[in-house]
């Protein structure tokens, strides 16, 4: 049983995404989805794409971080396209970090203070042909080159946010195949127990 903080596209806290986090629930693991628009959602890429800019992208990743100080230290951290910002950061710069996943997008390692941490694991997940993914494919290649065991899934086709069924982007083969990865993926975490509180 993993333990993820998940964090959404720009599009907002969709029922895409949702249902992704109640998929891995099923599974058995506790996943966290914070809400960082505050129950805003968009029909378009662009419109949600503008909605964070106006917010501010360090808005944002403040957000992500004090959902992150609210819960154990010893996390997955997970995040589709603007999400992977936060989840990357996380993973690299707050102690005890168990693993991470980056669905629809990847940054340098030095954009977030240089090396990877040691022994933490990592998948990335992308379509090929995608516009956004070409401009962030190099990133992905230099992390999985530099980081024992990272993993780069790359799934034909040129859609942005592929796992998301509630968006025209969705694609079923590459869903049900990157949720088969990802849960293999945490079925590997060896995660601490925590203590049983009693009365």
């Amino acid at each position: 049983m993993a333990e993820v903080l998940l964090f959404h596209h720009a599009q907002g806290l969709t029922h895409g995404c949702l249902s992704f986090a109640d998929r891995l629930r099923l599974a058995g693991h506790v996943v966290h989805a914070p809400d960082l628009y505050d129950g805003k959602t968009f029909a378009m890429l662009t419109d949600g794409v503008r909605y964070a800019k106006q917010v501010g992208f360090e808005t944002i990743l403040e957000r992500c971080r004090l959902a992150a100080d609210r819960l154990p230290n010893e996390l997955v951290y997970a995040g589709f396209s603007l999400g992977v910002m936060a989840a990357q950061m996380l993973a690299q710069t707050r102690p005890g970090a168990k693993g991470a996943l980056l669905c629809s997008a990847a940054f340098p390692a030095s954009e977030f203070g240089g090396s990877w941490p040691p022994g933490v694991p990592l998948q990335i997940h992308m379509m090929e042909a995608g516009e956004w993914a070409m401009e962030d494919l190099p990133a992905a290649r230099q992390l999985v080159e530099t980081i024992e065991g990272a993993e780069l899934f790359l799934y034909p086709g040129n859609r942005h946010l592929f796992i998301d069924h509630s968006l025209p982007d969705y694609d079923d083969n590459a869903a049900a195949l990157l949720t088969q990865r990802v849960l293999s993926f945490l079925d590997t975490i060896d995660q601490p127990t925590r203590p049983v509180l009693r009365p």
